[in-house]
């Protein structure tokens, strides 16, 4: 079985360093190492903003697409061939009055980059539908990778640590040897 490198839409797994002395055979690759590590944790945080910006961008999208949903459905298994006086909203605090005919065939859709578009109700549902699972979908995804970028920064902080405390050890270690050689050298 071969070994899992990414998650599934292709975020690599940070490796995680389970012997310090062996990734490091000498005190020279250190510095270089905590570099790397540095830069890992900057590209992984960059991803997990733009996750989670897209996320936002969703949640936001999301309830609108169910008002739109909502509203098609409503004026389908509409009835009545009196007109319907509503209000609609323009912007979020500033409302309209409309005035719906009683049967109808198609409606009108906000597409963004200002196109709207005629649609026959069917089709309009279907579409709404489709965006709302495409969107709930996408949100899941971008959760799953926000929680999978934060593992990774967390496995590659615990490696920076980790890197960081051995070579302290060995900065400990070597102080006492040239401790010991002076006072050798004096007696």
């Amino acid at each position: 079985m071969a070994e899992v490198t990414a998650n599934p839409r292709g975020i690599p797994i940070a490796p995680f360093v389970e012997d310090v002395e062996a990734f490091v055979p000498d005190r020279t690759k250190i510095e270089e190492n905590l570099a790397k590590f540095q830069e890992m944790i900057a590209k992984y945080q960059f991803m997990e903003l733009n996750m989670q910006r897209r996320a936002q961008s969703l949640e936001e999208k999301i309830p609108d697409i169910r008002k739109t949903l909502d509203t098609v459905n409503f004026l389908s298994k509409r009835n009545s061939d009196k007109p319907l006086e509503t209000l609609y909203e323009l912007h979020d605090t500033l409302y309209a009055k409309a005035e719906v005919p009683g049967k109808l065939d198609e409606v009108y859709l906000w597409l963004g980059a200002n196109v709207m578009l005629a649609y026959p109700i069917e089709e309009a549902k279907e579409l709404l539908e489709t965006k709302l699972k495409s969107a709930m979908s996408t949100l899941k995804n971008c959760n799953e990778d926000r929680d999978f970028l934060r593992q990774q920064i967390t496995t590659l902080e615990v490696n920076t640590a980790r890197l960081y405390n051995y070579d302290v050890t060995l900065k400990r270690k070597e102080r006492i040897e040239a401790e010991e050689e002076a006072k050798l050298a004096k007696a």
